[in-house]
């Protein structure tokens, strides 16, 4: 008669609850080495600050203020319909809000805007482009 290590039933039967020690082990790395980005804070006052911001967007259609916008070493903005003094731009990574930027242009004349702008790491951006006082604001997608 053979040990009962040699045998395969011992082993199959093993298996599952060693597997599923592994997959828990696993799963609470992960969630303590990662940090959750989704759950705000202040997050009824956020819901509540919505209506403004969509208010703001509402205004640049309205006064016909468009914008373009090329990204290379430095941002450039042509902005038609409106002329302030400065732009505030806020680029947001659609994943990380770790690479988040926020920059101020400065006019360069015939409705352009520029700043220098940091090496941003590939993916998904979402730009806010807003005027100094914060009466409009344009939202603009760019991969």
């Amino acid at each position: 008669m053979t040990p009962w290590y040699r045998e395969p039933w011992p082993w199959l039967l093993m298996a599952g609850p060693a597997t599923v020690l592994v997959a828990g082990a696993a799963t609470t790395w992960i969630a303590f080495a990662s940090a959750d980005g989704l759950v705000a804070e202040d997050y009824y006052k956020q819901g509540l600050g919505i209506n403004r911001r969509l208010a703001r967007e509402d205004a640049a259609r309205q006064q016909g203020i468009t914008a373009r916008i090329e990204l290379s070493s430095t941002i450039t903005v042509e902005l038609s319909g409106a002329a302030p003094e400065a732009l505030f731009v806020h680029l947001a990574h659609a994943t990380r809000s770790g690479y988040d930027v926020r920059l101020r242009l400065s006019p360069t004349g015939a409705g352009a805007y520029a700043a220098p702008l940091p090496a941003l790491p590939p993916g998904r951006w979402r730009i806010a482009i807003e005027d100094p006082r914060g009466a409009w604001r344009i939202l603009k997608e760019v991969s």
